[in-house]
């Protein structure tokens, strides 16, 4: 049976995950496309229920619904849907009691989507022990979050939690807390098998209550441009702190 009807119950409480309340209220979110349904499968999401168009492969142990173009296209935000789009069961996002050793990077409202799967994406690629977001940062589960993450949302943990309490609680477990900041020392602090890197927001930078308790680094400019996109300097800082992380 192909559901054709975007007026289908199934298809509009998929639709609803595009909405962040959705989200939030059902502790569900969607994934768009084949590679990204495909990885996180393979990568242990939990993984509920899986919306393909006619032809496409089912996956073992998981329902698969199958459905019309024109229905693939009212449940995806992609301007062109793929074959699949999934829902799956949000991971708990709660902070750890006791972080785990590395660098953890740490997102300061950042309100960009793309920027945060972006950091995502580099810190998972970079070795980075988890990534530790703010409340009112972009949602990480976000369709457009997840796409510019390809995958690596799935890859090490991600937090969400005030970042003051956990700054707080970071140190107290030996984590150097390190940010970027335009008022900083061009000279970074001796880096720790145990760093934590905050990543400010897109036009503010980092807040005055994140900043204070931080060692504050101002990334030298060799040009004249002042300051730069959020997840081209996570991917410098990201970069230079594990480089200098001791073996």
């Amino acid at each position: 049976m192909i559901i054709t009807s975007r007026s289908n119950e199934r298809v509009k409480r998929a639709r609803a995950l595009q909405d962040a309340k959705a989200r939030k209220e059902t502790g569900l979110h969607l994934i768009e496309g084949d590679k990204l349904v495909s990885d996180a499968i393979a990568s242990g999401a939990r993984v509920l229920t899986v919306f393909a168009k006619e032809g496409a492969k089912a996956f073992d142990g998981i329902e698969t619904v199958y459905v019309s173009d024109g229905v693939m296209d009212a449940i995806s935000s992609a301007k062109t849907p793929q074959s699949l789009c999934a829902i799956a069961q949000t991971p708990d996002a709660g902070c750890p009691a006791a972080y785990p050793e590395g660098l953890v990077v740490v997102l300061d409202r950042l309100q960009d989507p793309g920027n945060v799967g972006t950091i995502i994406r580099t810190a998972d690629a970079l070795g980075a022990s988890a990534v530790l977001l703010s409340p009112d940062s972009a949602d990480p589960f976000s369709p457009k979050a997840l796409r510019a993450a390809m995958g690596s949302t799935y890859h090490l943990p991600i937090y969400i939690g005030a970042l003051k309490e956990e700054l707080i609680r970071l140190k107290a477990q030996g984590f150097c807390c390190v940010c970027g900041h335009l008022k900083g020392s061009e000279t970074l602090p001796e880096i720790t098998c145990r760093t934590a890197l905050v990543i400010g927001n897109e036009g503010q930078g980092v807040s005055d209550e994140t900043a204070a308790l931080c060692e504050r680094y101002r990334m030298p400019m060799r040009g004249r441009a002042e300051s730069l996109n959020a997840a081209v300097f996570a991917a410098l800082m990201m970069q230079t702190v594990i480089d200098r992380m001791p073996e």
